[in-house]
């Protein structure tokens, strides 16, 4: 049964994935507060919780409520997200199983808390395999399809939809065959913008050239 948190990894980089296995894999308390964020969505639109979300927010927090107000406004489920049916769930699909933050009803759909920064637009492509996974399970435990699933980044106030497509679904399982497949550390990727800001950076033994060097400069 592969990990949810292993697909994500594997999608990122197969040799990161390899050296995480081998590494104390504990949530962070700073961490854990950042996540907290997306369960108390009315206590900061009402202005509540501010120290929290001044220790823990990526904005300011005038800046923050205002964004905050923009998903409430846009995002087709913030009620349903402010007041899951359930959180922090255990999901055991066919392939895969992991924990999904939220759950929410009618219809049953998962919803992924990141403590990182969201991209301009969508999701990560890390992010897109962790919620189609997280879709897939949760579908194989109710019998029944879930067509799509949410992403929160909570220090942002940003939360997006992910439709489970097939282009999404293929890369999916790409990610499943490549975590199968390692049996020993992968190759090391070659002058990846990635790597430099990878905590196996060292373990790894990669290579990195700076912007300069590239460019022969």
């Amino acid at each position: 049964m592969l990990a949810f948190s292993d697909l994500r990894e594997a999608t990122y980089c197969p040799r990161k994935l390899y050296y995480a296995r081998r590494t104390d894999r504990t949530v962070p308390d700073d961490v854990e507060a950042v996540r907290e964020l997306a369960h108390r969505y009315d206590e900061l639109l009402s202005g509540d919780w501010e120290d929290e979300l001044a220790d823990n927010a990526a904005l300011p927090p005038p800046t923050y409520r205002q964004q905050l107000r923009r998903t409430a406004e846009t995002c087709p489920r913030f009620d349903a997200l402010r007041d899951p049916a359930a959180r922090d769930v255990l999901l055991t699909g066919r392939d895969c199983r992991g924990i999904a933050g939220k759950v929410l009803a009618d219809p049953p759909e998962p919803s992924l808390v990141s403590p990182g920064n969201p991209p301009e637009n969508g999701v990560w492509e890390t992010h897109s395999v962790w919620a189609v996974a997280a879709a897939k399970a949760l579908a194989w435990e109710r019998e029944t399809p879930v067509e799509r699933a949410f992403v929160e980044y909570p220090a942002h106030g940003v939360v997006r939809a992910v439709d489970v497509t097939a282009r999404r679904t293929a890369a999916y399982r790409r990610a499943m065959r490549t975590v199968e497949a390692i049996d020993g550390p992968p190759p090391r990727l070659r002058n990846s913008p990635k790597c430099g800001s990878c905590e196996y950076a060292d373990s790894c033994g990669v290579k990195t050239r700076s912007l300069s060097s590239l460019l022969g400069l």
